[in-house]
């Protein structure tokens, strides 16, 4: 079978976004693609949107789904609907900060949570230990094949 990425709708809010890559949809539809691969799934009959917003909007969603308030770096929705995964939802002023303070690329990390939020819209989550150890383990796995390093690792 024949490893396939999912379509992506990509919707973006804040324009600030396309600043941390001139090919930010191109780099996340690769990202996608090596998920896709190293899952060995066919997504490609199913459709994901990749949400690029702001803090402020992120915030809303995170206090009306979440009972979270404040905002957050990446938030997961999955669908009810038939081909549909969902949708991840990133915060751009989170997630540019979270980079400075690591200390890594803003592209590297955006891509970064865009594979964790996909994997949770499969099911994958890291509530308990072991599923965290195994989330993690092909968050990185996905990772390097992107040539970015462990977020894991100190």
């Amino acid at each position: 079978m024949s490893e396939k990425k999912p379509i992506i709708n990509f919707i973006i809010s804040e324009k600030r976004w396309k600043t941390i890559s001139p090919l930010l949809e191109e780099e996340v539809t690769l990202a996608l693609e090596k998920t896709s691969h190293a899952l060995k799934k066919d997504f490609s009959q199913s459709e994901v949107s990749v949400v690029l917003t702001t803090d402020k909007e992120i915030h809303i969603l995170n206090k009306t789904f979440r009972q979270q308030d404040k905002a957050t770096n990446v938030l997961s929705f999955p669908s009810d609907e038939k081909g549909e995964f969902g949708d991840i939802i990133l915060a751009y002023e989170t997630v540019l900060k979270e980079a400075q303070e690591l200390g890594i690329s803003t592209l590297h990390h955006t891509l970064h949570l865009i594979i964790h939020g996909f994997l949770h819209l499969l099911g994958y989550d890291h509530e308990a230990d072991h599923e965290a150890g195994e989330m993690e383990s092909l968050e990185i796995k996905i990772l390097q094949t992107l040539n970015i390093q462990n977020p894991y690792e100190d």
